[in-house]
């Protein structure tokens, strides 16, 4: 078969151990597989994949360009939002939400920068499965298929995903190398005697009723005889092997592992308001901007510079960091504008303040002036 064949194939389960790598021949360009000496360890490698002849210019799409449809604040809306948020909390009274006097509204738009990177790792590893006189493909059906020629079903664009795959022409068969080939060994409870010490009486066949009795009674568990089955191999003294499950025999064969993955950056432009930056991250903020493509270009001239160098900065470590060991099939970068309004408001001659920020207008407000204490945990 030729190299640059492409096969379609089923997806297989993963096997229960790994195995040296010395008890297998090498199947010519995966000869890598049994001389790297991290593989002995464990470790699986990370195959990296051919170079891409397609052409940057020629993929390139217009990027999409939203208008932002967010409303003004108003003192209704603001105070509307205090007391949907008072009332969510069982420890504030809506007393103050309702009689607060709104002095002043200072309404600030941030823009969050997405990138996200959608790239396919390969790697390999040799593992096996209990023989049970099944067709072996072997080398004898031709060479195998380089890792990054065999053809699978891709999961949707961003969406993550995990499969396996046997390697076509790589199976053979070898006695196992658990119980070298005998599918039993000797069981480690009894050491192949099928029976072992009574626990209850230590073996020596009577338990006394009390210390000072003279006579002593027949320990009940082993009737007497010092000594009862093994219950780790019922009596047998040797159990089946768990490797090949019986069978005497392993097939070995080379499997593929595909991952998907979807890697995200994200950058939230700088502000001056005193806002915790753990609720900004999770504030919805309206699209403004989209751009989806196998690869994106940086932006330049957004009205924003953060968002350009973000966007720069981002192309450039992800391109860096996945197409050196990946395949980077799709990427996409997006902006939000996320409107965050500081509301300062007086309550019983004092002033006070709170947020509301994302479009659902969510509401951050730490000194609110009416707060009880009913021992609940406030989040």
């Amino acid at each position: 078969m030729s190299k640059a064949a492409t096969l379609d194939l089923e997806s297989v389960p993963g096997s229960p151990l790994d195995t040296l790598a010395d008890v297998l021949e090498p199947l010519g360009h995966y000869e890598w597989t049994f001389r790297e000496p991290m593989l002995h360890s464990g470790r699986k490698k990370i195959i990296p994949p051919p170079e891409m002849t397609r052409k940057f210019s020629e993929q390139r799409n217009s990027p999409v360009f939203l208008e932002s449809r967010i409303p003004k604040m108003t003192c209704n809306v603001a105070r509307d939002a205090l007391l949907g948020f008072v009332d969510s909390k069982c420890c504030y009274g809506n007393r103050a939400a309702g009689e607060l006097v709104i002095q002043e509204l200072k309404q600030q738009t941030l823009y969050r920068y997405r990138l996200e990177t959608f790239n396919e790792t390969r790697l390999c590893e040799w593992t096996f499965e209990p023989y049970t006189n099944v067709a072996v493909d072997g080398p004898q059906n031709g060479s195998c298929p380089q890792p990054w020629d065999i053809k699978v079903q891709r999961p949707q664009m961003f969406q993550e995903d995990t499969k396996k795959f046997r390697v076509p022409h790589s199976s053979s068969v070898k006695e196992c190398h658990k119980c070298h080939g005998r599918g039993r060994y000797k069981c480690g409870g009894c050491h192949g005697g099928g029976q072992m010490r009574c626990v209850t009486c230590s073996g020596v066949k009577h338990k006394a009723k009390a210390k000072h009795l003279k006579h002593q009674k027949r320990c009940p568990m082993c009737s007497g005889s010092g000594r009862k089955r093994c219950n780790t191999c019922s009596g047998r003294g040797n159990k089946s092997c768990t490797t090949c499950q019986g069978e005497k025999k392993l097939l070995h064969f080379l499997q593929l592992i595909i991952t998907w993955k979807n890697n995200v950056y994200e950058f939230i432009s700088e502000h001056q308001l005193n806002f915790p930056r753990e609720q900004l991250n999770k504030a919805v903020g309206e699209n403004i901007f989209k751009d989806e493509n196998a690869l994106v270009y940086p932006l330049l001239d957004f009205p924003c510079p953060e968002i350009s160098l973000a966007s720069q900065r981002a192309i450039a470590e992800h391109n860096a960091t996945f197409r050196s060991t990946s395949r980077i099939l799709q990427q996409r970068q997006t902006i939000e504008l996320i409107p965050v309004t500081e509301v300062h408001y007086q309550y019983s001659e004092k002033t006070y303040l709170y947020y509301i920020y994302g479009i659902e207008n969510k509401v951050h407000a730490l000194d609110y002036p009416e707060r009880y204490c009913c021992g609940c945990t406030i989040i």
